[in-house]
C-alpha cells in the first residue's frame, strides 16, 4: 500500500502532481521543476519531506550505539548540535547516510525514505550484540518533516517564532515553537541554500505550520516545491541520493565521503575501510559536466577511448547551467579534473568534463540576476 503524507489534501488543493517514491505518493511538482528550482535558488521554497524517517535513540549508551554504528564519534557532538554521517556494514559499505541530532539525553536520527525499519532493526541488533543500554524506536509515521529552503528562508521562518534564528548555527538543532506549534528545528537542508528543517508531531498540527509558512513567505514569493526540483537542486550541489549513489554497496571512501570519517574511534566497518584506503585502487565518485548536448541519466556508462571506466549514478539537465551534469563512479586514474570522458546517452557518446564539486557554487543565483524565474 502506498503511503501518503498527512499534508496530502493540502498538496492536492495547491495543484500538486504526484509520483511514487520509496513507497510514498509525494508531489513531484506544483508548477514546473525549472520554476520551482529557481524559486529555491533565488527566493524561498517549502518542501514536505515526510517520506524521510524519524528514529529516536535513547538509553544511557545511546551515544555509544551511534558511535559504534556510524563513522562519527557521537561524544564529539554536543547537545543542540546535529551531524551528517553514514551507517556501515561490517564490510565498510553504506547501509544509509543520515543526520542525527543531539537533543538532551536522547538522539533523533533521520534515515532516508524507506530505510526506517532497516536502520531501526540494525541499530537494535548491534545494541544487543554489544551489550549496550540503548534502544532505537521508529517513529517515522508520527512526524511531518518540512524544509524551508532559499535565501529568504530565515526571514520567512523568523516571523513565526520567537527564537532568534541568527543564534542557531549551521547544523544546530533545538526545540522551538513555530506558529504556536512545538517543533524540532535544525539548520540543515538538501539544496545547498540557506535553510531549516522542522520535525512536527503530532502530525495533525503540521497543516497549521505549513499554511503559516506559505503566508509568512508570500511577500518573498514562496512556493511549495516538489521532489523533482529537490533532485535537481541537490544534484547541482553534488549531494548524494542514497538509492542512487550507494546502490550496490559503496563505501564512504568510494563515495568521496572520507571527510565524514572520524578515524580515532572504533566503529563497524573500520577495518574494511582501512584496508581499502591502503589499497587505493577503488572507483571514486566523480562529477561530470557535459560539453556536448545530452542529458545523462542513472546507469549510463562512462567511457574513455571506447572502454568502460565507470557508471553514472545520477544525472540531469542543470537548470542553472543549462547543460547536462552527472555524478558517477570512475576508475581512479581516469578522473583528473579537466579531463574529458564520454557518457553513453542513448547509445551515443556525449563528451563530458571532469569537474570539482559543486557544479553550482554558493550564491550563484545572486550573481546571475539575468536568469529570470
Amino acid at each position: 500500500m502506498v503511503l501518503r503524507s498527512p499534508l496530502y489534501e493540502n498538496q492536492v488543493k495547491l495543484g500538486a502532481k504526484f509520483t511514487e517514491f520509496a513507497g510514498f505518493e509525494m508531489p513531484i511538482q506544483y508548477s514546473s521543476i525549472r520554476e520551482e528550482h529557481f524559486v529555491v535558488r533565488k527566493k524561498v521554497g517549502l518542501f514536505d519531506v515526510s517520506h524521510m524517517s524519524n528514529v529516536w535513540i535513547t538509553g544511557s549508551d545511546a551515544a555509544k550505539l551511534i558511535s559504534l554504528t556510524t563513522v562519527e564519534d557521537a561524544s564529539r557532538v554536543d547537545d543542540g548540535e546535529s551531524q551528517y554521517t553514514a551507517i556501515l556494514r561490517e564490510n565498510g559499505t553504506i547501509i544509509d547516510d543520515t543526520i542525527f541530532m543531539h537533543l538532551g539525553e536522547k538522539f533523533m536520527m533521520i534515515p532516508n525514505a524507506g530505510m526506517n525499519q532497516i536502520v531501526t532493526k540494525w541499530l537494535n541488533e548491534q545494541a544487543k550484540k554489544h551489550h549496550l543500554k540503548a534502544k532505537a524506536e521508529d517513529v517515522s509515521r508520527e512526524y511531518v518533516i518540512l524544509a524551508i529552503q532559499g535565501p529568504k528562508s530565515k526571514e520567512t521562518l523568523q516571523k513565526l517564532t520567537e527564537t532568534d534564528l541568527d543564534m542557531v548555527k549551521f547544523f544546530g538543532c533545538q526545540i522551538v515553537k513555530v506558529a504556536g506549534v512545538e517543533c524540532i528545528l535544525s539548520h540543515t537542508g538538501y539544496t545547498g541554500e540557506l535553510g531549516f528543517e522542522l520535525q512536527i508531531t503530532p502530525t495533525k498540527k503540521a497543516a497549521v505550520v505549513f499554511d503559516a509558512l506559505l503566508s509568512s513567505g508570500a511577500e518573498f514569493g514562496i512556493q511549495p516545491i516538489g521532489l523533482g526540483a529537490r533532485d535537481t537542486l541537490r544534484l547541482e550541489k553534488a549531494f548524494m541520493l542514497a538509492g542512487n549513489e550507494f546502490e550496490g554497496g559503496r563505501t564512504p571512501l568510494e563515495a568521496t565521503l572520507g571527510w565524514t570519517i572520524f578515524w580515532d574511534h572504533e566503529f563497524i566497518g573500520k577495518e574494511a575501510l582501512l584496508k581499502q584506503k591502503e589499497q587505493g585502487t577503488y572507483q571514486r565518485m566523480t562529477c561530470l559536466e557535459c560539453v556536448e548536448k545530452g542529458i545523462p541519466r542513472h546507469k549510463c556508462e562512462i567511457q574513455k577511448d571506447g572502454t568502460a571506466v565507470g557508471m553514472v549514478t545520477s544525472g540531469t539537465l542543470s537548470p542553472c547551467l543549462n547543460v547536462g551534469i552527472a555524478m558517477g563512479y570512475v576508475a581512479p586514474d581516469k578522473r583528473e579534473v579537466g579531463s574529458i570522458l564520454d557518457i553513453m546517452v542513448r547509445d551515443k557518446p556525449v563528451k563530458a568534463k571532469v569537474m570539482k564539486p559543486p557544479f553550482v557554487p554558493k550564491d550563484w543565483a545572486q550573481k546571475h540576476e539575468e536568469i529570470a524565474l
